[in-house]
């Protein structure tokens, strides 16, 4: 046990990297995390709706911060093309070297670059271990990768129409997804342990772009 809080404590002491008062480039902590959160998330999830319950804060809340990332020329708001109803939220080029250049985990980033492919790996498999445990604990599902979605299922050669690059479907949202995109964070998410899993493949393909 005293390992184990041990490790939990360095957690906590990791993320006052991205929680802390006031300001850093213009941003508060909770700003930070929903421009963060939507240069990582699947086209699916860039939503007011889907923001807010990522990031833990009433619709009010999320809307006031989306306000404040456009007005710094951040995002930009464009109707959806699976519901014309709808609007999906997207980070323009300058809101992108933003994150490239202030964002504060960059920091915690790089140091756990510097771990190794490998390393790397194992810690995000533990991480995601921990987060699972938690999840259960609370009966919460939270955002996370598409390729360990249930809903993800690869595509026959020749089904449907779609995009050119598409390789795999969401069964959930009836729509072609690429490779690239199952790397992103859906808020839609549902883990299984079922499903053929395609992470090793991109694993490796990380660790050789890495060497």
């Amino acid at each position: 046990m005293p390992l184990a809080r041990e490790a939990v404590e360095l957690l906590v002491q990791a993320a006052r990297a991205w929680y802390f008062e006031g300001n850093q480039h213009g941003l508060r902590d909770r700003e930070w995390m929903a421009l963060r959160f939507l240069g990582r998330a699947n086209r699916f999830s860039r939503t007011p709706s889907a923001l807010a319950g990522f990031i833990g804060a009433t619709r009010a809340t999320a809307s006031q911060i989306v306000k404040t990332l456009e007005g710094k020329s951040f995002l930009v708001r464009k109707p959806s093309h699976e519901d014309k109803r709808s609007v999906v939220l997207h980070v323009t080029a300058q809101g992108e070297k933003c994150l490239s250049q202030h964002d504060p985990i960059n920091h915690v980033l790089n140091a756990v670059t510097a771990l190794g492919p490998d390393e790397c790996v194992r810690l995000r498999d533990s991480l995601r271990e921990i987060l699972n445990h938690l999840d259960a604990a609370h009966q919460r599902l939270d955002a996370s990768i598409c390729r360990d979605c249930m809903f993800l299922a690869e595509r026959g050669p020749g089904t449907g129409k779609g995009r050119a690059t598409a390789e795999f479907m969401c069964r959930l949202y009836r729509a072609p997804v690429s490779l690239d995109e199952t790397e992103l964070l859906c808020t839609s998410f549902e883990r299984t342990r079922d499903r053929p899993k395609i992470e090793e493949h991109l694993d490796r393909a990380r660790v050789a772009n890495q060497g």
